[in-house]
């Protein structure tokens, strides 16, 4: 597990293009923590922290790369996160799709609990 930094956007950008965690932008990883899993010097999987309301943190972009799923990346990763941020004195959360239940089994796994339901809506201006 490595910490990532702006050395590693053209790697976290490919990531992202090959498995559609959700919104990420070459900017993202500066609101927060993001480690990573290298095989073989390739990245396979990674996870940040990136909304930061008053006690709280979102850990975000959890991904891996579909050949290197079944290992426990992302478990990890996510673990490691969250023990960064309840030593900061924080409480971490989440958001995923509802459809998207392996993600969900594996974020019960690790303690995590639905709270709420929310409708997200995308708007652009013309």
């Amino acid at each position: 597990m490595v910490e990532l930094g702006a050395d590693s956007v053209p790697e976290l950008l490919d990531l992202v293009a090959r498995t559609a965690p959700g919104p990420f932008r070459p900017r993202t990883h500066e609101l927060g923590t993001y480690l990573g899993v290298r095989v073989d010097g390739t990245l396979v999987a990674m996870a940040g922290e990136r909304l930061r309301p008053p006690g709280w943190t979102e850990i975000s972009t959890v991904c891996t790369a579909p050949d290197a799923r079944g290992q426990g990346h992302a478990a990890r990763l996510v673990s490691a996160l969250v023990a960064r941020i309840v030593v900061r004195g924080e409480r971490p959360f989440l958001h995923v799709a509802e459809t998207n239940t392996g993600a969900i089994a594996l974020y019960e796994r690790l303690g995590f609990r639905t709270r709420r339901q929310v409708t997200f809506r995308g708007f652009r201006t013309p």
